[in-house]
């Protein structure tokens, strides 16, 4: 008897000793394995514009350092053409080796990600809320009622203007509040007449001007469902295209071939005004001599069309966690970032002059100070309340396929072709060509 309990003694100790060791081993792997695809200590984050989205990047890791400082963030700097070609290599390989826990996508190719590779992607629903972000921020960086991006910097747009040159044609910032394209032409040919300036510079290669006008009528080159191209019919697009031709037309455009010769532009004194995304602040300004001479207004309407605003969007970009290992860790990392922080926000604008699209910051201090290059102008207060006028649009996955049909078509409806015929050769393009 009392052998056989000593048997069981032995026997239940082994048990439990193999229990606890095998409770051991799980509690390893949880942090090495098991919780691998949630936590990690280290994390790798992808991003372009060294000046911009990297520094950025660089003062949310300070900023995340003081939360959590055990997390190591590796910030890595591609082009963001290298960055696209990386996600899409890796992506269809089906193997998640050599992808970053975060990457920076522009708004405009999101959803091409977002509908092809779904599942490589974090829901984020529980770590930021989409609504405290620009309404128009929506569209691109949700995907079936589910928030998928963390958005970023606001693409918000303005009509920059040399008030000197406006003075000189007679005219006042106050003069051009309330204005549409063909006003604009017209006042644009007072300046150029008083002046010996063009009104504005366009590239024929670049059509971002065109998506300024339609999103600001709530239209894009793609239905509602993101997949179907929308030009034979597309009033706004069709009303674009002659506020295009009429600038062209009326000799009040110089044309340029590249950034370079775009920023040149203006900071040679060249034109008289941009309408652009308000990333271009900061081109500008580099120019010092012309410190007052500028202002901005409100983005001109659509003629006659009673759907465009005041207001529009030009290109802007979101953060995204792919789901690699240490997705938790970095799902936290920009929850406690770019997903809630006010007071980070007022430091990437005023050492940065990134303009975020995180409603709670628009009412803090940065955002209110006058810019004295601006001549006093609080014009990040007017950025933010145009961001907010912004109608929201699908992107969809094609904007870049079918503005590359919409170039060749613009050259052929400059050189004379009807504008209908255009626009619905166009559209039978696309729709060969896009499935």
């Amino acid at each position: 008897m009392k052998k056989s309990f000593a048997l069981l003694l032995i026997c239940m100790m082994i048990l439990t000793a193999c229990g606890s060791n095998s409770g051991s081993k799980n509690t390893a792997d949880t942090g090495n394995t098991g919780s691998k695809s949630n936590e990690a200590k280290e994390i790798t984050i992808w991003a372009w514009d060294p000046a911009f989205n990297i520094a950025a990047l660089e003062e949310a890791k300070k900023t995340y350092a003081a939360i959590n400082p055990d997390v190591k963030v590796n910030i890595i700097e591609y082009a963001q053409s290298d960055i696209i070609q990386k996600l899409n290599t890796g992506l269809n390989s089906g193997t998640t080796k050599g992808l970053p826990n975060i990457v920076l996508i522009e708004d405009y190719r999101a959803q091409g990600f977002l509908q092809s590779y779904k599942d490589s992607f974090t829901d984020l629903s529980n770590s930021i809320k989409g609504t405290d972000f620009a309404d128009y921020k929506s569209g691109p960086t949700s995907l079936d009622g589910k928030q998928y991006g963390i958005p970023f910097d606001s693409g918000v747009t303005g009509l920059y203007v040399r008030t000197d040159y406006l003075e000189q044609a007679g005219y006042k910032l106050s003069d051009l509040q309330n204005i549409d394209w063909k006003q604009y032409i017209e006042i644009g040919k007072k300046v150029k007449e008083k002046t010996g300036k063009a009104l504005i510079t366009l590239d024929p290669n670049d059509l971002g001007i065109i998506r300024m006008m339609i999103q600001s009528a709530g239209s894009w080159y793609l239905t509602e469902d993101g997949k179907t191209p929308n030009l034979a019919n597309n009033e706004a697009l069709k009303q674009a295209f002659e506020v295009y031709k009429e600038l062209m037309d009326s000799n009040v455009a110089n044309v340029h071939a590249d950034w370079s010769q775009f920023v040149a532009a203006l900071n040679n004194g060249d034109v008289a005004s941009v309408p652009t995304g308000n990333w271009i602040t900061a081109s500008i300004k580099a120019e010092a001599t012309q410190s007052g001479k500028w202002g901005i207004a409100p983005l001109p309407t659509l003629p006659g069309n009673d759907k465009s605003v005041h207001a529009s969007n030009l290109g802007g970009s979101s953060w995204y966690v792919m789901n690699v290992d240490g997705a938790d860790t970095a799902a936290d990392f920009m929850a406690k970032t770019f997903g809630s922080d006010v007071e980070l926000y007022q430091k990437l604008l005023t050492d940065i002059g990134v303009i975020g699209t995180f409603k709670a910051a628009a009412s803090g201090e940065a955002y209110s100070q006058a810019n004295d290059f601006f001549g006093g102008q609080k014009v990040v207060t007017d950025f933010a309340a145009w961001t907010e006028q912004i109608p929201s649009v699908n992107y969809g996955i094609h904007t870049y396929a079918i503005e590359d049909i919409l170039i060749v078509e613009m050259q052929n409806f400059l050189n004379g072709k009807e504008i209908d015929k255009v626009l619905s050769d166009a559209q039978a393009q696309a729709e060969s060509q896009i499935k």
